[in-house]
């Protein structure tokens, strides 16, 4: 694409096929071991060698020099002019911040500009290396966005980093979910912008239908000089380089469900054919005859096509919905879905008489998104709450399509390589884990599985009662909302004081985060304190053994579990980590299959194997990623064939 004449500047998406596999081929070539570590132990011995000579530089001096090397690194991917860059900087974050980024930091920062994925481990300082790669791509011209998962994450790494980037003259805006519609525009024009990505993702999506099929600017002016624009300013200025803080998270575990910009309709829903309709899925269609319930998904069978075809006969001087088969079956089968998948306080919950989505992967409320098609009034009326009105779509698209569209595209997380593959195939995007700095000591308690959610809450009450005793802190992981009550009510019959962190309870989330690593503390969180939290230890506690992780739950990746592990045994301190599971938590049953669960009913009452346990975590975890990984594929192949057939229209998504 050209970008100087784009009215978004941006990479057109690779559609071949072979192109995609030949490039995914290349990439991992690059992550051999051998010729990785030849080429960082060169970069960093020159950074190394380049340091001394920048102290003498005064601030001007070395603002002025970082951006000259900045440039030509960054339009080179140059090594050698990279060395140079990096040790500025390095010299920049001393003056600013009063610390100096360590090796893997650096190295890091170089493999983003060179745009990569990097597998950064937690507490390695995932913080200032993005901030560094951000500096360096603004100091050399090229806008630049940080992308994080949550409002709270944007606007501390901002704060964090602005010394830094008022040191090297560099301006930084800010946008999430509580900045105004008008004043993002301002905010994504400074050198760096952190944002989130559904925010960035619904303001690009926002500029595309504004623009209406424009192709420049100039093209735009002179529409809304002959009032056909809608006026409103764009946001962005096109998607030039960016860092995804929680790569996979963003890139991959996201990446399930298309991001659909619609218009509310005016005025709400009536209660009654959406009661009509989910009355009809609880007591006329019967599990296993006309429908079955699969993992994640619900089917009709061939009985209950037929049956609603009867109905529809029944029905042919009623609403649309009940005299046409095809509708009667999509509404049938939302509200199935309605009933039997969608489930309160772990899908969504009810917060002021309304039902809000929560995100599975971050364990947070997404005030401003709504199901389509019809589930949304369906959960809506099963919970009593009113029916809100329908919405519109004007455009979609879905994460993977829209981080491919950067000219630049670089990450990092503490748990990314297991998607390397994936991403190599999909963003044409290399990935490389950076060993940490200091060597962990986490330790490993065997894990114990037990026969029912009964039984595994009074081991976790002892569990914790223990870990007080002794004055350590406590972090409990869980899945949902509804986990994290179970466990608070569990711990307050014991008289057990601890502190909640959920989609209800998350006001005080700084405070909670920076309170829980004192002697003796007690956390219950959901994955919202899996992501981008540091919890930093007292004194007192770190003497003790530091913070003891305990996972109530396994998630449907690994990767999941290790970034809650993580939480603890950062930088070098103590930690430990125990996973306390029990087999009728949701996602064993969901996919345990018969012979495994059977298995795992024969041991019940007795303390299992540390093999035995891993056999079944692997194989519901690989059983999860496999579907997902593939209702991922279905989504992006949807999303190309969209885009394909929309070209002939000039739509905008």
């Amino acid at each position: 694409m050209n970008t100087a004449l784009s009215l978004f500047p941006e990479r057109e998406p690779t559609e071949h096929a072979l192109d995609r596999f030949a490039v995914a081929a290349l990439l991992k070539l690059r992550r051999l071991p051998l010729l990785r570590r030849r080429a960082d132990a060169r970069l960093l011995a020159a950074v190394t060698q380049a340091l001394p000579a920048q102290a003498a530089l005064d601030d001007t001096a070395l603002r002025r020099a970082a951006r000259e090397a900045c440039r030509v690194a960054y339009a080179r991917r140059d090594p050698v002019t990279g060395a140079r860059a990096l040790a500025l900087l390095s010299e920049a974050v001393f003056r600013a911040l009063g610390l100096r980024p360590h090796r893997p930091q650096l190295l890091a920062c170089w493999r983003l500009i060179e745009g990569m994925l990097v597998e950064l481990d937690t507490g390695e300082g995932k913080t200032l290396t993005a901030g560094l790669g951000a500096s360096f791509a603004a100091l050399a011209g090229v806008p630049a966005h940080v992308v994080t998962v949550n409002d709270y994450l944007a606007e501390r790494d901002a704060e964090t980093m602005a010394p830094l980037f008022a040191q090297l003259g560099l301006s930084v805006g800010v946008v999430h979910g509580g900045v105004a519609q008008d004043q993002r525009a301002p905010q994504y024009m400074q050198d760096i912008c952190y944002c989130t990505n559904k925010d960035l993702v619904f303001d690009y999506l926002r500029d595309r239908v504004n623009a209406r099929g424009s192709a420049s600017r100039a093209q735009l002016a002179v529409r809304q000089l002959h009032g056909e624009g809608a006026g409103e300013p764009l946001r962005l200025r096109g998607l030039h380089f960016a860092i995804v803080d929680e790569a996979d998270s963003v890139l991959v575990d996201e990446a399930r469900t298309p991001l659909i910009l619609s218009a509310k309709r005016e005025g709400q829903a009536e209660a009654a054919p959406y009661a009509a309709l989910l009355a009809l899925a609880q007591d006329e269609l019967k599990a296993d005859l006309h429908y079955a319930v699969l993992p994640g998904r619900v089917e009709l069978l061939p009985e209950g096509r037929a049956w609603l075809a009867v109905l529809a006969e029944e029905h042919s001087e009623d609403d649309e919905v009940w005299r046409t088969p095809w509708m009667l079956e999509h509404f049938a089968l939302q509200a199935l879905r309605a009933l039997l998948l969608y489930r309160r306080d772990q899908h969504y919950v009810v917060h002021e008489g309304k039902v809000v989505i929560v995100d599975e992967f971050s364990g947070r409320m997404l005030p401003d998104r709504s199901w389509e098609q019809g589930l949304q009034q369906l959960v809506e009326v099963k919970e009593g709450c009113a029916p809100s009105g329908g919405n519109v779509t004007l455009a979609r698209i879905t994460y993977q399509s829209f981080f491919s569209r950067y000219l630049r595209l670089s990450g990092i997380s503490g748990t990314i390589r297991e998607t390397a593959d994936e991403m190599a195939a999909v963003l044409g995007i290399g990935c490389l884990r950076i060993e940490p700095n200091t060597p962990s000591r986490r330790l490993g308690r065997a894990p114990r599985v037990f026969a029912d959610e009964a039984g595994k809450i009074a081991a976790l009450v002892t569990e914790v009662q223990d870990c007080r005793a002794c004055g350590r802190p406590v972090l409990v992981g869980t899945r949902s909302v509804r986990g994290s009550l179970v466990v608070s009510e569990a711990l307050a019959r014991a008289g057990i004081g601890h502190r909640v962190l959920n989609a209800l309870q998350n006001a005080d989330e700084a405070a909670l985060v920076a309170a829980a690593g004192q002697p003796g503390a007690v956390t219950v969180a959901t994955n919202m304190a899996g992501r981008g939290t540091d919890i930093r230890l007292s004194p007192e506690a770190y003497t003790q053994g530091g913070l003891h992780v305990i996972l109530t739950e396994w998630h449907e990746s690994s990767r999941v579990d290790r970034q809650l592990y993580g939480r603890c045994a950062r930088q070098g301190d103590p930690g430990s980590v125990r996973a306390m599971v029990a087999l009728d938590d949701e996602l064993l049953r969901r996919y345990g299959n018969a012979w495994l669960m059977r298995l795992a009913g024969s041991l019940a009452g007795r303390r299992w194997p540390v093999w035995a346990i891993d056999a079944l975590r692997r194989h519901m975890q690989s059983t999860a990623e496999r579907e997902n990984a593939l209702q991922r594929r279905q989504t992006l192949a949807q999303d190309r064939r969209r885009r394909r057939q929309l070209a002939f229209t000039g739509a905008p998504e």
